[in-house]
């Protein structure tokens, strides 16, 4: 009997081993959501209010926190609701909303550090001309970081709409275009050819313009003298920093999706499955806060000057009384 066509939802078997801790996981995906939500807020609040951040560099930054906003959201209200559930399912075509939300999220990430990295680029290399070269051309990088993996991913996703379903377990916490696809009853030979063939899309191009950039920055680092190393080393290490840590993720998400990782303790590969989804926007605020003195010097200016005022409020109202 053919009964592809009744498979309206997905049963998502990674959250039956959450049952016994169920209060504990919940507060934990709750307290990460509410780190993520205000590191990346307070950052854009920051770089908008504070007119000496108006550069290219944190326009970009700007823009990799809010796709940690978007990704970590595609992700992690849903989780909760799911914490919470009794029976675990995902509707289709909520699947299939979060499928493209996630990987344009992942696709993004990576081309925002691509743009990132020309960015770097041209202020080490060409340090005279960095405003004009990137004040003409910020804008037109920010539109296509943004469209160019909304585009490519679309693609897959419109060959995986085609496919019927015979099978409706997911053993995840949510969907990936991946396994959905190894849940098809149909031929899925063209779907994987068209996966591949935009993952090379959406990758290749941002490998080659992160490649370029460094190598010339590194050629700059071999030719001039200690002190304009360091300075050209510090300017790009966030930045290096962030490529890691978005590199580790991608790394682990292809390990724990592709390769039977059944042995591993279940915290182990629940760490693997969230990882890219989850620390490259908690820390990416971290890192960039950290390592650039401008965003450090307006954080804690924009804290006394808070705590300055709540003190003067404090001290009015005393004195009204």
């Amino acid at each position: 009997m053919n009964n592809f066509t009744e498979v309206i939802s997905f049963y998502l078997s990674d959250y039956h081993a959450m049952e016994e801790l169920k209060p504990m996981y919940f507060c934990l995906f709750l307290i990460i959501y509410i780190t993520i939500v205000a590191e990346n807020v307070a950052l854009i609040c920051l770089v908008y209010h504070e007119k000496t951040l108006h550069e290219p560099m944190y326009f970009l930054l700007c823009n990799l926190a809010v796709n940690g906003l978007y990704g970590s959201t595609a992700l992690l209200p849903a989780v909760l609701s799911n914490i919470l559930s009794l029976s675990h399912e995902i509707s289709l075509s909520f699947c299939q909303t979060q499928i493209y939300a996630i990987h344009t999220y992942a696709c993004t990430e990576f081309t925002i550090l691509a743009v990132m990295s020309y960015d770097r680029y041209v202020a080490v290399c060409h340090p005279l001309h960095y405003h004009a070269i990137m004040s003409q051309s910020v804008v037109k990088l920010i539109v296509f970081t943004w469209l160019y993996p909304m585009l490519a991913f679309l693609i897959v996703l419109i060959f995986t709409l085609q496919l019927q379903f015979c099978e409706r377990t997911i053993e995840q916490l949510y969907c990936s275009n991946y396994l959905l696809v190894k849940l098809a009853c149909t031929d899925t030979s063209i779907v994987n050819i068209v996966g591949l063939l935009s993952a090379a899309l959406y990758t290749l191009p941002q490998l080659i313009m992160i490649f370029y950039s460094y190598a010339h920055i590194l050629r700059i680092c071999v030719l001039s003298f200690n002190k304009s190393k360091l300075k050209a080393l510090r300017t790009c290490t966030p930045h290096l920093l962030a490529v890691i840590n978005y590199s580790i993720g991608c790394f682990f998400e292809i390990a724990q999706s592709r390769f039977n990782i059944s042995h591993l303790p279940y915290q182990s590969k629940l760490f693997l499955s969230l990882y890219f989804l989850i620390f490259p926007p908690i820390l990416n605020p971290v890192i960039y806060g950290l390592n650039i003195q401008l965003v450090r010097v307006q954080l804690l200016r924009l804290f006394s000057r808070k705590s300055r005022q709540v003190t003067n409020d404090g001290a009015k109202r005393a004195f009204a009384h």
